[in-house]
């Protein structure tokens, strides 16, 4: 994707307040719910997101109902732009250890 296009992306409503709060793993509802965001506009801009490689399905763990749910959580921890000589971006993508952070968690909340 180009500089201009993820600038794009970022720059619509919701998308950067979604990839803050999904730093933990978080279902569209969560989202919605959390930012009070209409939950229809919440799976618009999470397919977006994740278009742009911003965020990703995480897990579909069953729900209280024994209903698959899809929990995301962003790819990066910081996108960084310059404008000399054009647009260019930096995005630093999430550690190995904090992946393997967030799997031990779910196995313990899970256990």
């Amino acid at each position: 994707m180009s500089g201009e296009d993820l600038i794009e992306v970022l720059g619509n409503k919701y998308n950067t307040e979604i990839l803050a709060a999904a730093d933990d793993p978080k279902s569209a509802q969560e989202l919605s719910d959390e930012l009070d965001v209409p939950i229809a506009t919440c799976y618009r801009r999470i397919d977006e997101l994740e278009e742009a490689d911003l965020i990703e399905l995480h897990d579909r763990p069953l729900s209280d109902d024994h209903r698959r749910v899809k929990v995301y959580r962003r790819r990066v921890d910081s996108v960084a732009v310059e404008f000399h000589d054009g647009v260019s971006i930096d995005l630093t993508e999430r550690t190995t250890a904090a992946n393997r952070l967030d799997e031990v968690w779910r196995n313990l909340s899970n256990a």
